[in-house]
This record gives structure tokens, C-alpha cells and sequence, in this order.
């Protein structure tokens, strides 16, 4: 059994027992949280697509950490003949969760 929901403005593939990074959460280390935006579910080949969600489908999950960063994107601007160059990164804050069923 697998489920397409929206977390945090993206949209994951999940399985019970699955660990997967999404963007920072308002949840502490070791919470239980719930995600109700579920657009489809697959149960033994019987699929349910939402318009946009499927009622009565909640994805359960408990956060892992909460302080991840992902990985370093580097951003490098340059001016020719001018002198000019700018060298910033970013590393996106990330929380990892665990999700522990699709009820």
C-alpha cells in the first residue's frame, strides 16, 4: 500500500516504514504528526484518486530530527570584464520523518 500526499507544499510517494526529508516542520523531535492532504492512495492494485483529496485518509508519521540541512547549492555571479563575482551558498533547513502508517 503506497499514497501520494502533499507535505508541506510537496507531494511525496510514502510507505509505511519509509524515512524521507521534507522542508522544516513546526514539530520537536519525537512528535507524532498527521497529514490529511492525501491526493491518492493504492491498496493491492485498488486505486483512489482525490478531487483533490481523498476523504477519510490520514497519513501518520513521527518526526526523527528536526535540524537537517540538505545539501550545499551553490550561487555564483559574475560580471565579465568587470571585476564583479559573488560566491553564496544555502543549505535548506530539512526535518526527517518516519511514516509509521496510511489509515
Amino acid at each position: 500500500m503506497y499514497a501520494i500526499v502533499d507535505i508541506a507544499g510537496q507531494q511525496f510517494k510514502v510507505e509505511a516504514g519509509m524515512e524521507i526529508f521534507v522542508n522544516r516542520l513546526a514539530a520537536e523531535k519525537g512528535a507524532s504528526v498527521e497529514f490529511d492532504k492525501v491526493l491518492l492512495t493504492d491498496t493491492d492494485g485498488t486505486v483512489k484518486v482525490g478531487s483533490p483529496y481523498v476523504e477519510g485518509v490520514v497519513v501518520k508519521a513521527t518526526v526523527l530530527d528536526d535540524s537537517c540541512k540538505g545539501k550545499k547549492v551553490l550561487i555564483f555571479k559574475k560580471r565579465r570584464r568587470k571585476g564583479y563575482q559573488k560566491l553564496n551558498g544555502h543549505r535548506q533547513p530539512l526535518s526527517k520523518i518516519q511514516i509509521n502508517e496510511i489509515a
